[in-house]
């Protein structure tokens, strides 16, 4: 592994002394590709399918492949997984495809988590191969991927290559995506047992998936005659393990997504928002201002009734005052005097590892009594739950889930809910709390039935929501209220990720005084 110099310093190896020119690597199959004949360009000209250092200063520091995660922390992780696997076995991922919306026009690119997490590599159609070395102390790593090509990169932006997957990447190998069926046959043949979870879409773009559709009884060619005749496993719960805790640098990019898009919050609650849509696109604007790269999923901005639809996305609706505030500010929700509340649950991204948070408000700035007793019993539920969110507690998130559950029901109850039968079922929908990371919903299938452990990252959201029937109390009818943190685990304390949030209703209400 090329750990202790940059990348373009290893990739501008030959540059002259005295001038800004500097050959330009091959782009064919090599284990390490040497440079060929020269065709000359500034290295300020050179151009990668994603940011580097040296390209982009001012989004990574020296050493890092991605913002805040350096190269070596890429390969530690390839280690951890090596190690777990069995004598000659392999672990074979593969990248996300481009999805498109309708014809040419395609949505935002996303990275498979599992990829990222093991690569840093960020673009689409390209396979990673992860064993032991031979001498079964380290790990060997072949990425395969989309080669150079400035006819198709002048429409659909720079590719990095096959040379700079050796060179940037710290690929032992890499080759050309369109042969990726005969290299594989080769390491494949080679393997006791296969690790994978790709998906076998027949509809994806996706060369590996290409090759795990065509996998069929009628089919004797190539790399299906060679899985047939090897043990595949899934990848999953390995990799669940291994994601599951989070490093320094995984926290300290969750904080800053927490941070930024905590301000994002406190700095909407100053405003007197009259349209869901409004609030949304400031929110969204306000995560990248702070310093996010993009929204970690697509926000809920819920009003009044909204609310009480958990994944409400729709965000068209106005928002109600109080009749006290009709004029030109707002108009008048003739369905409720006292004004609406507003739930938005939203959180930035920051270099793939988002932040996840929900607040809910006054449309008006000032809770009404009713509005402020059920929030304030949230809110008691909640900071108990966080409190709880500590590797010393030797709580589950399962087992915090049930501690919310008795505080909210006891709580309702004082209020003057009828708690008896599936009330509390009616009433709190959810689980209390998920793991996130580079996913909203993080290393899917992990249990919450385990004790939480130094280093993992949760949400903690109560929340209760009020049909408007009269089985229930007439002052909370309609209402919808959650709130939540992101909140990483520690020895003897939580840390919260997201405290930029304002959510005390005093300090709430002192942002419109």
């Amino acid at each position: 592994m090329r750990y202790g110099v940059g990348p373009l310093q290893r990739l501008l190896r030959s540059r002259p002394r005295t001038g800004g020119l500097v050959p330009i690597a091959a782009t064919a199959f090599s284990r390490v590709a040497p440079l060929q004949s020269p065709s000359s360009v500034s290295a300020a000209d050179l151009q990668f399918g994603q940011p580097v250092h040296e390209t982009h200063p001012h989004l990574l520091k020296p050493g890092e492949l991605t913002p805040g995660i350096s190269a070596l922390e890429y390969a530690q992780r390839r280690s951890r997984l090596a190690s777990v696997l069995p004598k000659d076995g392999i672990a074979i991922l593969a990248a996300s495809h481009v999805k498109y919306r309708s014809g040419a026009v395609f949505y935002d690119f996303h990275q498979d988590s599992d990829f990222f997490y093991l690569t840093g590599f960020n673009e689409p159609e390209a396979v990673a191969v992860i064993g032991k070395s031979t001498a079964n102390d380290d790990h060997t790593f072949h990425l395969y991927l989309r080669p150079k090509d400035p006819k198709v990169e002048q429409w659909e932006g720079s590719r990095s290559g096959v040379q700079a997957a050796v060179d940037i990447f710290n690929a032992d190998e890499s080759g050309d995506i369109k042969d990726i069926e005969k290299q594989l046959s080769r390491i494949i043949s080679d393997s006791s047992e296969v690790y994978t979870d790709a998906s076998p879409s027949r509809s994806s773009a996706s060369a590996f998936s290409r090759l795990f559709a065509s996998r069929t009884p009628h089919n004797t060619q190539g790399l299906a005659t060679l899985l047939d005749k090897k043990s595949v496993k899934p990848l999953r719960s390995i990799l669940n393990e291994i994601r599951n805790i989070k490093s320094d640098a995984e926290i300290s990019n969750m904080r800053k997504a927490g941070q930024a898009s905590g301000r994002a919050f406190t700095e909407a609650m100053r405003y007197a928002w009259t349209a869901e849509k409004d609030l949304t696109a400031f929110l969204e604007y306000k995560f990248k201002r702070n310093g996010c790269d993009t929204s970690a999923y697509v926000p809920v901005v819920a009003g009044g009734k909204n609310a009480s639809q958990i994944h409400y996305v729709r965000n068209d609706d106005v928002l109600m005052y109080a009749t006290s505030f009709i004029g030109t500010i707002a108009p008048f929700n003739a369905k409720s005097s006292e004004g609406d509340l507003i739930l938005a649950d939203a959180g930035g991204e920051y270099g793939n590892y988002i932040t996840d948070i929900t607040r809910t408000w006054p449309v008006s700035g000032t809770f009404t009594t009713p509005q402020k007793d059920l929030y304030n019993a949230i809110l008691a539920t909640q900071r108990t739950c966080i409190s709880l969110c500590r590797a010393d507690a030797s709580n589950s998130l399962d087992k915090i889930h049930q501690i919310a559950e008795a505080s909210l029901k006891d709580s309702l109850a004082q209020l003057g809910f009828d708690m008896s039968g599936n009330a509390l079922e009616i009433l709190f929908p959810h689980h209390l709390g998920h793991y996130i990371g580079l996913d909203v919903h993080d290393t899917p299938g992990q249990s919450r039935k385990n004790p939480l452990q130094v280093g993992q990252c949760v949400t903690v959201e109560p929340g209760i929501y009020v049909p408007n029937t009269d089985r229930w109390p007439a002052a909370f009818r309609g209402m919808g209220i959650r709130i939540e943190d992101s909140v990483c685990v520690q020895e003897e304390h939580p840390l919260v990720l997201t405290t930029e949030a304002v959510k005390e209703v005093d300090d709430i209400e002192a942002l419109r005084a």
